[in-house]
């Protein structure tokens, strides 16, 4: 199997599967000098973690991760920093229960890569859903804090902040919108107001045994002007085929997205102003921090729509590998609403596009903004 490396002048490739014995990364470009330790990396970990709420799944794994290469310290030196040579991460999987997935494995459930996988290989890792399990996510994390700390070494004030602002129909009231509220509920939600009746929701999805979808934004701040490039590197299609390639993620828009269809070109203009430093003041951000595939100096804001995850209790109609028809029900420990632990993911996709576009600029224009 291809296709398991992301990025270009910074990039990372992930391995493992949900129930193997452990899953990881390994990280490609990364200048040296960084200071980075595995503290840097287990606190978004931590964010992503299983078994942290009764709103997601509940296997128990710690996610240590540990880091084999690409470091160096002695003596002599205050702290560890990168080489620049490859960096790989190490996660191990403790919590793994392969023997709830025994009554589906010749079975493909509805909605889920079972089939696919099967099509394309004629083989696959029934157990938790083998590579196709958002289990590999994790990885992504822990490349995207590495990543994080590239930008903070080229840009002062850089942020990378995510939350969930939409489960199943029910949405944030934008007005109440505060970043530090994510960290303050087990959603990552903005709004303080939507935590309870998020909670009392998602409490009755989960006794069903069903599942729901969500919505996430993930904002950068501190990003300079000019990352990205015309016409097939822009950094708005990369951010849009970082989030996609994110499991159970359906759809995509960049700042206004699709409501700015409905707008007449007055509406959707963002005006400028002159601001400091020569530098323009934008009067809206309905282009998300991005125009012509080019950062322009703005927050730059992505949003995706995650699926309801497709184990279930509620048996579906399915066939089995013979193409004999079935019915299927899942059983072990899914998230009730997978797009939860999206949020974490969302922000470390966001931060590797970054980083990778910022070492790109860097090499063609040879300086950092």
């Amino acid at each position: 199997m291809s296709f398991n490396t992301f990025g270009h002048m910074f990039r990372f490739t992930t391995f493992g599967e949900s129930h193997g014995p452990a899953i990881g990364c390994v990280i490609d470009g990364c200048p040296p000098g960084i200071p980075l330790v595995e503290a840097d990396i287990q606190a978004d970990l931590d964010r992503r973690r299983p078994g942290t709420s009764k709103f997601v799944t509940q296997r128990r794994e710690p996610d240590t991760v540990r880091i084999l290469s690409g470091v160096f310290q002695d003596e002599r030196m205050k702290q560890q920093v990168t080489t620049g040579t490859p960096i790989a991460l190490l996660i191990e999987n403790v919590d793994a229960r392969s023997k709830d997935y025994s009554d589906i494995r010749d079975k493909f459930r509805p909605g889920h890569a079972d089939y696919t996988y099967w099509a394309k290989y004629g083989v696959r890792d029934y157990r938790g859903g083998g590579r196709q399990s958002a289990r590999e996510t994790a990885s992504r994390v822990a490349a995207g804090a590495v990543a994080r700390k590239v930008l903070t070494s080229l840009y002062k004030n850089v942020s990378v902040r995510g939350a969930l602002m939409q489960i199943g129909p029910h949405k944030i009231e934008r007005k109440n919108w505060k970043w530090d509220e994510t960290a303050r509920n087990p959603f990552f939600c903005p709004d303080a107001k939507s935590v309870n009746p998020w909670a009392e929701y998602l409490e009755s999805v989960r006794k069903k045994g069903s599942s729901i979808g969500a919505v996430i934004e993930v904002m950068a701040e501190g990003i300079p002007a000019g990352l990205g490039a015309p016409l097939y590197g822009k950094l708005d299609a990369d951010l849009a085929s970082a989030m996609m390639s994110i499991n159970a993620v359906k759809g995509v828009e960049i700042g206004g997205g699709f409501a700015t269809a409905a707008m007449s070109g007055e509406e959707n203009a963002d005006e400028m102003r002159k601001g400091a430093r020569g530098k323009p003041k934008f009067l809206s951000n309905h282009a998300g921090g991005i125009l012509g595939g080019i950062s322009t100096g703005q927050p730059i804001v992505a949003r995706f729509a995650v699926k309801p995850t497709s184990s279930i209790l509620s048996p579906r109609r399915t066939i089995d590998v013979a193409g004999n028809d079935t019915d299927i029900m899942t059983k072990g420990r899914h998230d009730p609403c997978v797009g939860i632990r999206a949020v974490p993911v969302g922000e470390a996709m966001m931060a590797l596009v970054l980083a990778d576009h910022a070492l790109r600029h860097i090499g063609q224009m040879c300086r950092k903004d």
